[in-house]
């Protein structure tokens, strides 16, 4: 779907600052839709003069559409809907004519000049099917004249309000719980589930005739609400702003939209939504994920405590092959605890996988220090990768590099002639087309002559194959390196 920034720059000559308005416009117009029982579309004047680009399009919550199909991006060219020539060119508000017939639905047609900086830069078309209109009750009546006194507002140049947005990502809708304002702060009108929000909060009797910012104060703990000036802005209907309070058993989210549709202040629209049960779901997955933190650390610990047994062990045996297998399994634990160690210091099941490669890096680089002089360096990002990929694809990554050093380079003491006994090994990380590509490269002593991967019997080997093959998806290939040494290439999806 095509999108505002795109159709200005295609089809207008509005600037950053006539979009940064139309943007803030769109992210409060859901309220506007739901309140006017209507589809509300943004047109935008072609710079030619030409015509109408639809670049925004937002349906009612609370009544049927009048669009069944979305027209974002259509043009409409000038005198085809002379509705919005009209509003374009008067700068007012336009409602005559007669209703419009879509798919057998009357649909009555309004026109709400846009105007930023003193002149008219769009024009907002409310489309209200009639099919769904009905003798209005007062909570429909309150609706539609606060929608009127907003609409007044665009038209004006006072609305969207450009100071501080809200942060809520649950900020509350017409339907959580309605409330109007006069311009002292008293209550005229209150929706049945905002008086049910507030009964919850220990009301006894209506919200109407109550200033909201006292009936808060009285029924909310000063603990348990924002600073004074907050409170009397949003509650007061002062500020253009959302604020949360609670009591020990109810969370409340209120937002507060001044209305001056003249200029002057004459009252406010105050929404509010009982929270509760979101807090109380926040505050189990915090515990969840704390709990989860705390396993992976304790699993962390535990390996590490095996590494710690299996390194004594290993100390205490004189047999050259089993105190090296002892020494490759303490690297291999190693390897997972690092991954675990990472996971119970994340907020995400997700992990950098960055950090733990460079430790990874430094852990076998350790033994460079009987068996050469190596560096291992990374190039590229990995960047996140989830749990289940990250802790197969750390010991693959330990088995290759310690790989890479053993039998890529001799140890100065028994090094014959012409061996190389110190180098870099490089691991390369590239993400194309939806699949991890990941290579080893060194510039030691190569592959011997002959080598075939199927046919090695390298128990490191073995065990990458089958991490790389069976665990993660992926393709392990083996073979020499430009320039001399070897290169192990791996091949995952990250679907």
């Amino acid at each position: 779907m095509t999108s505002l920034t795109e159709l200005v720059r295609s089809h207008t000559d509005l600037d950053a600052a006539d979009v940064a308005w139309l943007q803030l416009l769109q992210a409060d117009w859901q309220i506007i839709a739901d309140l006017s029982f209507a589809d509300l579309v943004l047109w935008l004047p072609d710079r030619g003069g030409s015509g109408f680009w639809a670049a925004g399009q937002m349906r009612p919550t609370t009544a049927p559409t009048a669009y069944v199909d979305d027209v974002i991006g259509t043009f409409v060219p000038v005198g085809r809907r002379p509705l919005l020539d009209q509003a374009l060119e008067q700068g007012r508000l336009v409602r005559e004519g007669d209703p419009e017939w879509r798919d057998d639905v009357p649909v009555r047609v309004e026109t709400i000049p846009v105007r930023h900086g003193g002149r008219v830069i769009a024009v907002v078309a409310r489309n209200t099917n009639l099919l769904g209109v009905r003798t209005p009750s007062r909570l429909e009546l309150s609706y539609l004249q606060t929608a009127a006194d907003l609409t007044r507002m665009i038209a004006a140049g006072h609305f969207p309000a450009s100071g501080q947005r809200s942060d809520h990502a649950d900020s509350p809708r017409v339907g959580d719980g309605f409330v109007r304002v006069d311009a002292e702060g008293r209550v005229v009108y209150a929706s049945p589930n905002a008086q049910s929000v507030f009964r919850r909060l220990g009301l006894h009797g209506d919200l109407a005739g109550h200033r909201l910012v006292d009936l808060t104060r009285s029924l909310v703990p000063s603990r348990r609400r924002p600073d004074e000036e907050t409170l009397s802005a949003v509650m007061g209907g002062r500020a253009h702003r959302d604020t949360e309070f609670s009591t020990d058993g109810v969370a409340l989210i209120a937002r507060s939209i001044p209305l001056r549709p003249e200029g002057e202040h004459i009252g406010a629209l105050v929404l509010v939504r009982d929270v509760t049960d979101l807090r109380r779901r926040d505050r189990e997955l915090i515990t969840k994920d704390a709990t989860i933190r705390e396993i992976h650390h304790r699993v962390k610990n535990n390996l590490q405590t095996v590494a710690a047994l299996l390194r004594l062990q290993a100390r205490r045996i004189e047999a050259p092959e089993a105190k090296s297998a002892l020494e490759e399994a303490v690297r291999r634990v190693g390897s997972i605890a690092i991954v675990h160690e990472t996971l119970s210091q994340a907020v995400e099941e997700d992990v950098d996988f960055d950090e733990i490669t460079d430790r990874l890096c430094g852990m076998v680089a350790e033994v460079t220090a009987t068996t050469g002089r190596v560096r291992i360096r990374r190039r590229g990002s990995f960047e996140r990768l989830p749990s289940e990929t990250a802790t197969p694809l750390a010991m693959v990554l330990t088995e290759v590099l310690q790989n890479a050093v053993e039998h890529g380079y001799a140890a100065d003491t028994d090094a014959a002639p012409g061996e190389p006994t110190e180098g870099t090994i490089t691991v390369e990380v590239g993400r194309r087309a939806g699949r991890l590509e990941v290579a080893v490269v060194d510039d030691g002593r190569g592959l011997p002559e002959g080598f075939t991967l199927d046919g090695s019997t390298n128990l490191g080997l073995s065990i990458v194959r089958t991490l790389v093959e069976s665990e993660l998806g992926g393709r392990l290939t083996l073979g020499p390196a430009e320039g001399g040494g070897t290169r192990a290439g791996i091949d995952l999806p990250l679907d």
